[in-house]
């Protein structure tokens, strides 16, 4: 289990010489824990825990904003995909399908309505000169009160994204398929570094649900490390284990991107953010020492190039993966999926 064990995969190896035996043992290693557990931990040394404090600090200042002062920067006619996304406005899925089948003792907490967290969206990475989907890679909104935001946001997104497509790689690589499989599917896609906002001065009760059961519609999301605990994952065996980032590291989850150009191999990882015991002590720690009680997520979504073609990749197409993932434009799928947790509201 890699959320809970000491073993790391670094990728340090690989980013000096990718053709070396211990590079194709982690890529190898990589895949295959991807394929099990839906996530893996990372150590990249392009990658600062003072750059994740930085960025975790503004995201505090910016939360601990008025509610008025939020709104200016809310945009639905864009389905809430630059800019400020209200608390109280995603609705996760419906998956009792799923949490039905999860043993007593993993069982999910059961969502009751939307999501009482906010969320920031910045595109990370190229725009591309056409698209079929404008929406999907529209100008960025920048905050009027924080003259380092753009600096901040771009230096840590693209720090994550650029992890992120060494993984994608590695991934690749591991799996049989050619290493720029993913890479190339990834160029101007509608990347988003995306904090979330969750007021533990407001919502300190425990089991209170600040994002519900589910899973990511992108292709792989990465964490850098919280300030407050609270995120549990199911591994693909159904265990539910609460994340334990250790500091310098990050960590990775399959989204359902991938589960598609897989056919399956590697599924869409499902999780939750709730308040835990474990929460509050932290709570207690931050009042002791005048800090914020925002939790801020440190994630960062990379996507799919929307007007690229999602469909098994190589080995993994048959007649039965392109009957469960049938052909799609990724922008496409992007949009089925908001339309489903109430953030794509167009007609």
């Amino acid at each position: 289990m890699p959320i809970t064990g000491p073993e790391i995969i670094e990728v340090a190896e690989f980013l000096k010489d990718k053709s070396s035996p211990a590079s194709l043992e982690a890529c190898k290693k990589l895949a295959e824990t991807l394929k099990q557990t839906s996530c893996v931990i990372i150590r990249d040394p392009r990658v600062s825990e003072e750059d994740n404090n930085r960025f975790l600090s503004m995201m505090e200042k910016y939360y601990d904003q008025s509610h008025e002062e939020k709104m200016k920067d809310v945009h639905p006619e864009l389905s809430y995909q630059l800019g400020a996304t209200p608390e109280f406005t995603e609705v996760p899925r419906d998956h009792k399908d799923v949490m039905e089948k999860l043993a007593p003792e993993n069982t999910a907490h059961i969502p009751k309505g939307a999501d009482p967290k906010w969320r920031y969206f910045w595109r990370i990475g190229e725009r591309p000169n056409s698209t079929k989907f404008p929406e999907l890679n529209a100008p960025p909104v920048i905050p009027t009160s924080f003259p380092n935001w753009v600096e901040v946001m771009d230096k840590w997104g693209t720090l994550m994204l650029s992890s992120v497509a060494t993984v994608a790689e590695m991934v690749a690589v591991g799996l049989g398929l050619p290493g720029s499989t993913f890479v190339d599917m990834m160029k101007q896609g509608p990347h988003l570094l995306a904090p979330t906002g969750s007021d533990l001065g407001r919502f300190n009760h425990v089991d209170t649900v600040f994002a519900g059961f589910h899973y990511d519609l992108n292709f792989l999301t990465i964490h850098g490390k919280s300030r407050f605990p609270g995120l549990y994952i199911w591994l693909r065996d159904g265990h539910r284990v609460p994340v334990k980032v250790p500091d310098g590291c990050l960590l990775i989850q399959a989204g359902k991107q991938i589960e598609w150009l897989t056919g399956g191999d590697i599924t869409a990882g499902y999780h939750e953010v709730v308040v835990a015991p474990e929460t509050l002590a932290a709570v207690e720690k931050a009042k002791s020492e005048q800090r914020s009680l925002w939790r801020v997520s440190s994630t960062l979504f990379s996507h799919i190039n929307s007007d690229k073609e999602l469909r098994p990749l190589g080995n993994f197409e048959n007649s039965e993966t392109l009957k469960n993932y049938p052909p799609i434009l990724a922008g496409h799928q992007v949009d089925e999926e908001l339309k489903m947790i109430n953030l794509n509201q167009q007609k």
